[in-house]
């Protein structure tokens, strides 16, 4: 006698109700891409805190992509992270706004 193997899903215990499910997820995700690339066409402002965040985040990747950290390279590390981190803060700031306009 055969045994058939039926695929299982796992169920995540943070799943609930009130989460998107995946397809609403992905739109959203895609709504929120659309939104991105709108606000780098026309928001001067977002688009100068972009590529800021662009490039500390190649600053940043140069210093992770080191088997050794010096202690002036670590307190670097630690400035760039916060930099981006403030600099994401205000883009979401942004893009909020542009979804209360939208609203």
């Amino acid at each position: 006698m055969h045994s058939i193997n039926y695929p299982t899903e796992q169920v995540n215990p943070t799943d609930s109700a009130w989460q998107p499910h995946k397809g609403e997820k992905a739109l959203m995700e895609n709504t929120q891409d659309e939104l991105k690339a709108h606000l780098m066409k026309t928001d001067e402002e977002f688009r100068r805190l972009a590529e800021e965040h662009a490039a500390y985040h190649v600053q940043l990747e140069a210093l992770e992509a080191k088997p050794h950290l010096t202690p002036e390279e670590e307190l670097e590390e630690h400035r760039l992270k916060k930099v981006k981190l403030r600099l994401k803060d205000q883009m979401n700031a942004i893009i909020s706004r542009s979804r209360a306009h939208v609203a």
